[in-house]
């Protein structure tokens, strides 16, 4: 976390893991809201109960995302997963307190919570930044998802990642800047609960937090905290498949393909992605954007070797694809790492 630049491919969809305490507390707040009826829906829709929920150390990450997304459209409020994420209290984490006893400051458990996501869930990739006495935190959108649905997401996440470190610590602690790739439109809530000043129709979602903050140290009681625990992901469909796409880059195979190496139709493989929010092409695109971000910011390849290696025919159609994929050119990236040693060749 300390590094001037560093990348972590961090997204997670379909059935991936994740904490169970997040879909716990959107139905707490959808129940508030909108009473006891829309949570009976949305727990028939995604399939499982309240009292199953509440035995859950983890779901599906499908699941979070159906319920937040089932929220953000009953409210129709832009703010709406600030809200939510700002009833939380540090007991909600139950195993995650397990890991929270050891570390003694701020910045020792933002670390944690950036380093692991297959424990506390991530929707984003992200790109960790330190410059000029701030942590910077840009979320990066390798899955293309709806700007607004991304956005109730991002603010979910800060807001939440707010209200449990002023539990942590006893402290009021605020974030510096929030940046929102959205047009201007009310956001009070949203620089209330974070104390952030926030901006409209940026580049990328991005928050930021002063280095100082991060040295304020942890007072929060943890007597009853649970142990922690281990996830197994090999029970995840997505995760296999993600792992294989990994292990063949950059020359991925199709759809057909895979299926033929798993005895399966092609459209049964489309059916279980499609079952799970995603698509072949979706984690093509996913494992494709996510190797060329990592190869750009290790300021070790030109332009033209990373188009190369990937199998593009030419630069030009490399540059296009990342465009389509993060929604920036290749140099944009480059520009962020501009305190190394520049790679040769022109990323721009």
């Amino acid at each position: 976390m300390h590094k001037a630049c560093s990348y972590k491919p961090h997204l997670m969809v379909g059935d991936q893991s994740y904490p169970a305490y997040e879909l716990r507390n959107l139905l707490s707040y959808l129940k508030k809201q909108f009473g006891i009826e829309a949570v009976e829906k949305l727990c028939q829709e995604i399939g499982v109960g309240e009292n199953e929920l509440a035995l859950s150390q983890f779901v599906y990450v499908w699941q979070v995302d159906y319920a937040m997304t089932f929220l953000q459209h009953l409210s129709q409020d832009p703010e709406v997963g600030a809200k939510a994420a700002s009833e939380y209290q540090v007991t909600d984490l139950g195993f995650l307190l397990g890991y929270l006893t050891s570390y003694k400051t701020l910045g020792e458990c933002l670390e944690f919570v950036i380093a692991h996501p297959e424990l506390v869930g991530s929707f984003s990739d992200t790109l960790i930044r330190n410059e000029e006495g701030l942590l910077k935190v840009r979320w990066l959108n390798t899955n293309k998802l709806d700007i607004n649905k991304y956005s109730c997401q991002f603010q979910h996440s800060i807001a939440s990642l707010m209200t449990f470190a002023r539990q942590l610590t006893g402290g009021e602690v605020n974030v510096k800047q929030i940046a929102l790739a959205e047009p201007k439109r009310s956001a009070n809530f949203l620089a209330s609960c974070t104390g952030a000043s926030v901006s409209f129709d940026a580049e990328f979602f991005e928050w930021s937090i002063e280095h100082q903050l991060l040295s304020l140290p942890i007072t929060f009681s943890f007597a009853a905290a649970e142990p922690g625990i281990t996830v197994d992901s090999s029970h995840s469909y997505i995760s296999e498949l993600l792992a294989e796409l990994r292990e063949s880059a950059p020359e991925l195979p199709s759809m057909d393909a895979v299926a033929l190496t798993q005895n399966i139709s092609s459209r049964t493989l489309r059916r279980r992605l499609s079952n799970a929010g995603t698509s072949y092409q979706k984690l093509v695109d996913q494992v494709r954007c996510q190797m060329a971000i990592e190869l750009i910011l290790s300021n070790e390849h030109s332009i033209e070797s990373i188009s190369d290696y990937m199998g593009f025919g030419d630069v030009s159609h490399f540059r296009q694809s990342f465009k389509h994929w993060i929604g920036h050119p290749p140099g944009h990236f480059h520009r962020l790492n501009r305190g190394k040693d520049k790679a040769s060749g022109s990323l721009n």
